[in-house]
């Protein structure tokens, strides 16, 4: 462990022993009833069990140092939260070890460390004793915590008539205000409402200003691009990669969609009345190769294979494209009906639509779409997400400066001039 790391894992792993009775994964209450009560009767060489390993982290490794704000990613059962509780020393990890130096403060779930029992009052010195504190340190902290969870009215309220985000909203105001070394935060801040999550961003970045650390989960990547600096992506309980929070962003995005020549067929989630149905997509390039990537300046198409289970023509026929950059927000859509207007087909069974992009205007990064089409005002098929695509640098200004990603979502044509100003008299 460095000197200036604050927190150091090294070779981590938790391993749960899984039981299985009769060979079967699921056993009914009827059945638990049933063994009971022969249990006297049968030998217990007729009892057949199986154990099963399951390791929610193995070999994990990485060092955080002081004043560092980490976005913890993955998907769900990647291992963040058992991670998260061996930090917190809520559990002991099977192998390896890890070092923290300082105080950690702990919000893994709602309402962690309240007795529902007890006033919200009386909770924040119950909560900040647990957290280490004194109490004169925290009747001096206590006005500022009141305030920024906003629960003054319920001051003296057991908090088990606390609402989810009441409850949410105290537990990370005395966790914040209570002036750990660490701050450990898992998914709990989407309990909260849009406005206090702001607040929740801003007294994050306060903290981390302040000097101390912060380990951040969440399955929101706008919420971690916004905060975080360095990122880790856990995947199947390893670490798949540590570094910056945008690095680590775009690979969690590239892993999680669906990348190339797409076939719709069994894809479930897709909404409509099926007037029309999506059966395949690819990207090309202009010589017609199938591509994964564009390239910023470049021209390219995308292209549809569309069903007419009906094969009769129809009349006021609309696809779009919607286009989420790797923290979910919408950047563009690419219509028909914007390029000219919606349009007819004749009687077939399949048709193809050609969207051409003649000068790809998004900076480099990863990208999903989702496709969308309409048949008379009616939704025939709407397919969330159907792929995903990156952009590589290219020379879009034509002046040998490729751009990049922290340059913004688009890139626009512009240019400009120099000229002397005249001194005025």
């Amino acid at each position: 462990m460095s000197s200036s790391s604050l927190i150091s894992a090294e070779g981590l792993g938790k391993r749960y022993r899984i039981h299985h009775r009769g060979g079967s994964r699921y056993t009914a209450l009827r059945d638990v009833i049933a063994d009971a009560l022969s249990a006297p009767f049968r030998r217990r060489a007729e009892t057949t069990e199986s154990e099963e390993d399951f390791w929610a982290l193995r070999e994990v490794s990485f060092e955080v140092r002081q004043g560092d704000v980490l976005g913890i990613i993955g998907r769900n059962g990647a291992g963040k939260s058992t991670l998260l509780k061996i930090l917190s020393r809520i559990t002991e990890p099977t192998e390896g070890r890890v070092t923290l130096r300082g105080r950690a403060a702990s919000l893994l779930e709602v309402g962690t460390g309240f007795h529902p029992e007890l006033s919200g009052r009386d909770n924040i010195f119950l909560n900040g004793a647990i957290l280490g504190m004194s109490r004169a340190e925290i009747a001096r902290k206590f006005d500022e915590i009141v305030a920024f969870a906003g629960t003054e009215r319920f001051l003296d309220t057991p908090v088990k008539r606390y609402s989810s985000g009441m409850y949410v909203r105290l537990a990370f105001a005395v966790a914040a205000h209570l002036e750990p070394e660490i701050l450990i935060i898992d998914e709990v801040l989407a309990v909260g409402d849009a406005e206090f999550q702001q607040k929740c961003l801003g007294k994050i970045g306060e903290v981390a200003r302040s000097g101390r650390t912060v380990l951040f989960v969440s399955h929101q990547l706008a919420m971690v691009d916004n905060l975080c600096r360095t990122g880790l992506l856990l995947d199947a309980g390893r670490v798949r990669l540590f570094g910056s929070a945008r690095e680590v962003i775009a690979a969690y995005a590239q892993k999680s969609q669906h990348r190339g020549e797409h076939s719709f067929e069994h894809r479930p989630g897709r909404r409509g009345n099926g007037a029309i149905r999506f059966v395949s997509a690819r990207i090309v390039d202009q010589f017609d190769r199938r591509v994964d990537a564009l390239v910023s300046g470049g021209a390219f198409n995308f292209e549809f294979v569309v069903a007419n289970p009906s094969g009769c023509p129809l009349r006021a026929v609309h696809v779009s494209i919607g286009i989420d950059n790797a923290f979910g927000q919408r950047v563009t859509t690419w219509s028909t009906t914007y390029a000219g207007g919606d349009f007819a087909i004749g009687a077939t069974s399949e048709f193809l639509v050609r969207i051409r992009l003649p000068r790809v205007a998004l900076t480099p990064g990863e990208y999903s779409y989702n496709i969308y089409s309409l048949v008379n005002g009616d939704v025939a098929d709407w397919i969330p997400p159907a792929g995903s695509f990156g952009v590589e640098p290219g020379d879009f200004f034509g002046s040998g400066q490729l751009p990049e990603q922290r340059d913004g979502l688009f890139l626009d044509d512009h240019s400009f001039s120099v000229e002397t100003v005249t001194a005025r008299a």
